[in-house]
């Protein structure tokens, strides 16, 4: 068995159900894990601001990877261990480029989230059911978001967008990856979400494990969609879940059971306990 020191979990589709709850399985499997001296955090597409109340809450739970790797942040003072924000000049040549596209854009600054005002409620047709909560709790307005990221110039950290569909959001992605190098992957369906160029939950998740003096060898990491991708790539031993697609399982060194069915605690369960 591997020396398992940290294990990174995707939230959405890993650790959550499609309700949106953590069973009691995989509850139990992440306190055994900590009580054992395991290191055991959040690795989410959510800015900081995102991260659910349980984790915030959790005895043990240290550390948070955070949009998509442009943060690492110590949960009991805030303090950002690792910052991997866009070039501001990129970052602003982006949001003119998807402006067009049109579609909820959000771009997620300083460890919050923002839209334009108004915006989120003119998509919500499209925004997936369970997650509607999440958008309208969760996203500030600003009256002019790109005079907002001009503001903040310094502190912007992903761009994450939903399309009414497949083929706008396709479209959208061929114009992004044309345009030069960044980070593009997607985590729901119709969904787009970028990077500045090498920001992957991966690289937080190296970038921790040498602060903590910890070998790849000692990394797990779990999840199901294209942003979690480098994050299992990245890891000594990275876990799809069942419900995952195609591509993160042919990615990964192992396959558990999907989020509706304790996959994070199968996995805790092999693997580290």
């Amino acid at each position: 068995m591997q020396d398992i020191r940290v294990v990174a979990l995707d939230l959405d589709g890993t650790v959550f159900d499609d309700a949106k709850t953590i069973s009691p399985r995989n509850a139990a499997a992440i306190n055994a894990a900590l009580q054992k001296g395991v290191l055991v955090l959040p690795a989410t597409g959510r800015p900081a601001a995102g991260v659910p109340q349980q984790f915030l809450d959790w005895p043990g739970v240290d550390y948070a990877i955070t949009s998509n790797g442009a943060t690492v942040t110590e949960l009991a003072t805030g303090k950002k261990l690792v910052e991997q924000p866009f070039d501001p000049a990129l970052a602003l040549r982006l949001y003119d480029l998807l402006q067009p596209f049109g579609g909820l854009i959000s771009v997620f600054v300083d460890g919050q989230s923002y839209s334009q005002t108004g915006n989120v409620d003119a998509c919500n047709a499209f925004l997936p059911p369970n997650l509607r909560a999440y958008f309208h709790t969760t996203r500030g307005e600003a009256a002019d978001l790109r005079q907002f990221m001009r503001d903040h110039a310094q502190e912007i950290e992903k761009f994450s967008i939903i399309y009414p569909d497949d083929a706008a959001r396709d479209a959208a992605w061929q114009a992004v990856l044309a345009a030069g190098p960044t980070e593009i992957t997607t985590s729901l369906d119709s969904n787009l979400e970028i990077n500045a160029p090498g920001v992957t939950k991966g690289s937080a998740l190296l970038a921790l494990a040498k602060h903590l003096g910890l070998a790849r060898s000692q990394l797990m990491a779990m999840g199901d969609s294209g942003n979690d991708l480098a994050m299992l790539q990245a890891a000594g031993l990275g876990v799809a879940m069942g419900n995952a697609t195609e591509e993160v399982k042919a990615a990964a060194d192992a396959v558990s059971a999907d989020n509706n069915h304790d996959g994070v605690a199968v996995a805790i369960e092999k693997y580290v306990l």
